[in-house]
């Protein structure tokens, strides 16, 4: 089966030895939105220059539709790349920045015209064709980017945090209007961000990176409930990881694992030594529930926000986790700093992960 695009062992290493990215696999689908997600200097913004072509590959292949592109010029890539300051030329009018790629690849005026109408009609930009971009606003800017991007009609289109310069309302939009577009368009997106709700939000699978390793391919979902590593537990979501010794396997798909709170059982094989336990997972003041997780600890500090109660408490071995509740329920609203709590968890929203 052919991939749309595959990373095989990719990397990228400096002149002075720097490692920026290592032995980097990916497979992704035709139609797939799939976002690279990690903190700044990770590597996920080498890669997708590597994917355009703009940054040499120092190692490994680089496959796009079962074609080696490795060392293939960016202009020759079935694809367009969208950067996150929209890279427009401001003496330029809407209309020229979108036909600017049409006018490198050769195309002829008449088709040229056409497609840049289309485009333009698409992204409800016609009124302001004549216009310079430098007078716009950044959502209609953010626009004129994409429109420019997909008028070349690539394969697969590379986003570089390509909402970071807008505002948090405008950006909540042009997200909405993102995932739209490319359902409607079934072309293969590669979204680089550093925000964790554009990346669980709008993709359907996320690639976390740290220090230039992969550290977990997954759907949001799963990635979000179920950390592979103690990198990703500790990223992504508020998860408590409580260091233990392995107790080997419990009931089918669970293990054990012996901590100073006590055995605490999970999704595992029982051959790892972290517990890691989803903040919003905790339940407080549990009824005695057969099989359920208590650990018992005090409110260190309570912040209510909108209808979610943001908890820190101090766990019997004086470690402090954070933990989200209903803020409207009677014993959050009771709860300040030095009230002691029980905290109960059902183990399937445990995961177990090797240290």
């Amino acid at each position: 089966m052919l991939h749309d695009l595959e990373l095989i062992s990719v990397g990228k290493t400096y002149p002075d030895g720097t490692v920026a990215v290592s032995d980097f696999d990916l497979q992704v689908e035709k139609g797939e939105f799939v976002a690279f997600l990690g903190p700044s200097g990770c590597g996920k913004s080498t890669t997708l220059r590597m994917i355009a072509g703009f940054e040499d590959i120092t190692n490994g292949e680089l496959m796009m539709m079962g074609h080696n592109m490795t060392h293939v010029p960016p202009e020759k890539r079935p694809t367009s790349m969208i950067f996150q300051n929209y890279a427009l030329f401001p003496h330029m009018s809407v209309r020229d920045n979108v036909a600017f790629g049409l006018d490198i690849k050769g195309t002829p005026k008449a088709e040229r015209d056409r497609k840049v109408d289309r485009i333009l009609d698409m992204f409800d930009l016609d009124a302001y064709a004549d216009r310079k971009a430098d007078k716009l606003s950044g959502g209609q800017r953010q626009r004129i980017a994409l429109a420019r991007g997909l008028v070349v009609e690539p394969e697969i289109l590379l986003l570089d945090e390509p909402l970071g310069a807008l505002d948090a309302n405008l950006r909540r939009i042009i997200q909405n209007e993102l995932k739209l577009l490319q359902r409607e368009l079934g072309i293969t997106f590669i979204f680089v961000t550093h925000a964790q709700s554009e990346a669980l939000g709008l993709s359907d699978r996320v690639v976390v990176m740290s220090n230039g390793v992969v550290e977990q391919i997954s759907p949001p979902r799963e990635l979000y409930r179920r950390p592979a590593t103690p990198f990703v537990a500790d990223f992504i979501g508020s998860n408590a990881v409580i260091e233990g010794t392995p107790l080997g396997a419990g009931a089918a798909g669970m293990g054990r694992v012996d901590t100073p709170l006590g055995v605490i059982e999970g999704v595992g094989t029982g051959s790892e030594k972290l517990a890691a336990i989803p903040a919003e997972a905790f339940r407080i003041a549990p009824l005695n529930t057969p099989g359920e997780l208590h650990l018992a600890g005090t409110v260190s500090h309570r912040q209510l926000v909108g209808a979610v109660g943001h908890l820190r408490v101090r766990l019997a071995n004086d470690q402090e986790i954070a933990v989200e509740v209903h803020a409207d329920r009677p014993e959050v609203k009771a709860l300040v700093p030095g009230t002691p709590l029980t905290l109960g968890v059902d183990p399937q929203a445990v995961t177990l992960i090797h240290a």
